[in-house]
């Protein structure tokens, strides 16, 4: 077999992949229009499982027309150049490439994972870019008015449903952006819309995403648009702040069903709105996260070539079941499963890999971080501190091994850095302990409504975000919500029931929720504001409620921006002012 026969038969699976993603991308506008939530569910699950059954099936079809059981340098050499030749005008290059290499990592040792042979580094640095003009529309109120333009705007969306009221609406609208975004109050002659052409679909909403351009600069803003109860679409916030733009794409939340064309066109406009995020983070966003993983692993690459900081054991309470360091300079931290676990954690390796990918496919509500997972990763070992070079041979001697200067981790999961919750309470002051320790109980709720029991609640096993919010991060104990028991504590006493001494017993998956004060709030403090934020969390009739919600398939919306951004909320405030 000819090297340009492999390299197209390579792209053949990866067009393949695509067209076969895009198609069940294309299958959410139908689910939202009819309000079928469990459905967008399992589109959004099967999306992320789609990849790598692509890439076993272009891997049979290249081991029934080459043997590769080794590697042929000189074929493989020129299968990539005759791959590059074949990427030189495709719209979607990036994504190839890392397709190209998952294709080969999978056939061939690690030592040939070098840019010889796979795309360690993008090649398309210096070629064109794709327009990002390709993935947006402009409007010009100059033409028609602002009125009509936005009407515009709406009817090119195609969201397959009317609106309940849309010129009520428009008037919210366009009074949101005079109230939140000063730099747009100019005459509709004086600016220019450029509109996403696709609505971003996640669980129950939808969003419209753009920039106002005039003469003040660009402003980036997106609309929200969810199903009203007497039927039809209502606009329900309008987001230009890029605090709350950038939680909406955060690290913890599912990923975005948005059908696209030329996906680094579409990044890059979105970048242009959140420059601070990254490419890693955006493609994920967008559901690519195997591009995503491999955006992040060039930047790690570049974090390690133009640094001197070294590897140290993650600050916190350590873990019975993950061992966990970080980069001081680099916001990530790096965990790996331990050899063996603490009495009290009664499963093995194969049950934490299970729980991990329960939440990698599921709905993690702006509540669970998201994990890159990698396999046989390199680390200088003079980039190890030496107090962690000796916990790793302590705790994680099965899942690695030496090879001189580098030290190869066979297994492991990256997540976002954030602050221990129990280490930001020791430092926060009384506004600050009480904000949190409310979001932590919401963080709680947020998750139970997506039927997900967090197992282990204690503070240590969350964390606080730069935008403050409490994420969970910590999954060797995750369950759905519907597989617990949640009963009320038994009358008799406490010591009695623990020596077996009650007719009550506790099965594995019993859980008492009053136990929540008793072994995770063991701070007067922090129970007390626990206590009067979230008394009904300490109820087992709460928990058993969010079951049969679930049961009955009752799917709530959980809004990924503040309250006080609905207009809805807005309208009731004004209803409330008028009737004082």
């Amino acid at each position: 077999m000819q090297s340009f026969s492999i390299a197209e038969l390579i792209l053949a699976g990866f067009t393949r992949h695509y067209q076969l993603f895009q198609s069940i991308t294309q299958q959410t506008g139908h689910a939202f229009a009819m309000q079928e939530w469990s459905a967008i569910q399992q589109l959004s699950k099967s999306r992320i499982s789609h990849y790598d059954r692509r890439v076993d099936e272009t891997i049979d079809r290249l081991k029934a027309s080459l043997p590769c059981t080794k590697l042929n340098e000189p074929l493989w050499y020129q299968t990539k150049q005759d791959y590059l030749e074949l990427l030189s005008f495709h719209p979607q290059a990036e994504l190839a490439e890392t397709f190209y290499n998952s294709v080969f990592c999978r056939l061939f040792h690690r030592r040939y994972f070098n840019n010889d042979f796979i795309f360690v580094e993008t090649t398309l640095k210096d070629a064109p870019a794709l327009p990002i003009e390709a993935e947006y529309r402009s409007y010009f109120p100059v033409v028609s008015g602002l009125k009509p333009t936005i009407k515009e705007i709406i009817k090119h969306i195609e969201f397959k449903c009317k609106f309940n009221n849309l010129d009520r609406d428009i008037k919210l609208l366009m009074k949101a952006f005079i109230r939140q975004a000063p730099n747009t109050h100019h005459k509709s002659y004086m600016m220019r819309f450029d509109i996403l052409q696709a609505p971003f679909y996640r669980n129950k909403g939808a969003y419209i995403i753009g920039r106002v351009v005039s003469k003040s600069g660009v402003q980036p803003f997106i609309i929200s648009v969810l199903h009203h109860l007497e039927g039809g679409l209502y606009i329900d916030a309008l987001l230009t702040n890029s605090s709350q733009m950038r939680v909406i794409f955060g690290f913890a939340r599912a990923y975005f069903m948005v059908e696209t064309h030329a996906p680094s066109a579409l990044m890059r406009f979105l970048n242009q709105l959140m420059p601070n995020k990254t490419p890693a983070e955006l493609y994920n966003a967008l559901g690519f996260h195997k591009q995503g993983k491999t955006e992040f692993y060039r930047e790690f690459l570049a974090h390690l070539n133009n640094s001197d900081d070294k590897f140290a054991i993650a600050p916190g309470t350590p873990g019975m079941v993950m061992m966990v360091f970080t980069l001081p300079h680099f916001p990530y931290v790096f965990k790996v499963i331990k050899d063996n676990f603490a009495e009290s954690k009664p499963f093995g390796r194969d049950t934490v890999l299970e729980r991990y990918q329960l939440v990698k496919n599921h709905d993690r509500v702006g509540r669970m971080a998201d994990t890159i997972e990698y396999s046989d990763v390199v680390i200088p070992k003079n980039r190890i501190e030496p107090c962690l070079l000796e916990q790793l041979n302590n705790t994680i001697a099965d899942s690695m091994y030496d090879e001189g200067d580098m030290l190869v981790i066979k297994h492991l999961y990256i997540e976002r850095r954030m602050t221990p919750l129990n280490l930001y309470l020791q430092n926060a002051d009384q506004k600050q302990t009480e904000y949190v320790m409310r979001d932590y109980g919401l963080a709680i709720k947020e998750m139970l409504q997506a039927n997900i029991f967090p197992g282990d609640m204690l503070l240590k096993n969350f964390g606080v975000s730069k935008h403050q919010r409490v994420i969970f991060y910590d999954y060797d104990e995750v369950q759905y919500l519907t597989n617990m028991k949640f009963r009320d504590m038994p009358k008799t006493d406490l010591t009695d029931l623990y020596c077996g001494m009650d007719e009550h017993s506790a099965a594995p998956q019993d859980v008492f929720p009053e136990q929540l004060c008793t072994f995770v709030l063991t701070n007067p403090t922090l129970r007390a504001i626990f206590e009067q934020t979230h008394p009904e969390l300490l109820t087992a009739n709460y928990w058993q409620q969010a079951q049969r919600d679930i049961k009955n398939k009752v799917v709530k919306h959980v809004y990924p921006y503040p309250q006080s951004q609905r207009f809805t909320h807005l309208d009731k405030i004004k209803k409330e002012r008028r009737e004082h």
